[in-house]
């Protein structure tokens, strides 16, 4: 089982393709794993001549769980207007590094980033951080930590971040009600989107603490629009225009924030990777790449 030890953490990492290919690093959503990317786009990516190599953050999937106590997601909640009664025990810039010491360990001088919900603050944490690890930018469904963007619709924010129950078959029934009730009116997420892999993410390695450890570092998340304004490398931002969860209005603001960002919107894409949709995404983040200065 490939993993290495970072941080006094182990983090489970995986990769496909030839390894003398470029390399490209997917950073995943809160409480998602690497099963949560769809094997088509994983393929699309290895066929166009890239090695994509993908984690799972730390607190979730094979990777260690944090040892620090874990609010219930309810107080954390009620408490949002003064979360300094919850301090987060690891920050995005911790979870970046974790990013950084896995190309570290591969021997790579950096990557094409590609990240999604979460995985989008840590990609562009990661590009503020480690500019010279950061060969291009992919930021899917995010935000620039902007406080004044607009928040998800009342009915997807509580169900998908809500407390996750520990027992097995609460805690599939969950994720299926988040995913399903994110992806939008779209696509049906239990048989296109990420909810096909709800049974099997509890199974492998869920964390009910670890959900809220993650949202906890996502709620302390800082403002990052300063800092993308420093930004060299070039950025691609992909979002839905149904998406419940994260509005375009924070896609919109992520493209404006980075000096090379350009914005691509998928107008009936919600907050998922649907099935019907994935070839196109990939073509899009590939012309992306592939124009990337760095891109062999």
């Amino acid at each position: 089982m490939p993993r290495f030890r970072h941080a006094d953490l182990d983090i489970h990492y995986e990769q496909w393709g030839a390894r003398a290919d470029p390399p490209l690093l997917l950073l995943h959503g809160l409480s998602c794993q690497i099963i949560h990317w769809p094997q088509r786009l994983i393929d699309r990516l290895t066929q166009a001549g890239y090695r994509v190599i993908a984690m799972d953050n730390r607190d979730m999937g094979l990777s260690s769980k944090v040892s620090a106590p874990a609010p219930k997601v309810a107080d954390i909640l009620a408490a949002m207007d003064d979360l300094s009664r919850y301090p987060p025990p690891y920050t995005l810039s911790d979870m970046a590094d974790d990013a950084a010491a896995l190309l570290d360990h591969l021997g790579q001088a950096g990557a094409h980033v590609i990240g999604l919900s979460m995985g989008g603050m840590i990609a562009q944490t990661l590009a503020i951080e480690h500019p010279e690890r950061t060969f291009s930018l992919t930021s899917i469904m995010s935000n620039t930590g902007n406080p004044d963007l607009p928040p998800g619709e009342p009915e997807a924010l509580a169900a998908f971040i809500a407390d996750r129950p520990e027992e097995r078959d609460a805690a599939i029934a969950q994720y299926q009600i988040g995913w399903d009730t994110v992806a939008g009116p779209h696509f049906n997420s239990l048989t296109e989107g990420l909810a096909r892999f709800s049974e099997q993410a509890v199974d492998r390695g869920f964390s009910a603490a670890g959900f809220a450890r993650q949202l906890l570092a996502i709620f302390h998340q800082p403002d990052r629009r300063q800092a993308l304004a420093k930004v060299a490398a070039p950025g691609l931002v992909i979002h839905g225009g149904a998406d419940p969860l994260v509005p375009l209005a924070a896609g919109e603001d992520t493209a404006q924030a980075l000096p090379k960002g350009q914005l691509k919107v998928f107008d009936k894409m919600g907050h998922d990777l649907p099935e019907p949709l994935l070839a196109d995404l990939a073509a899009t983040i590939i012309d992306h790449i592939n124009a990337a200065p760095n891109a062999r």
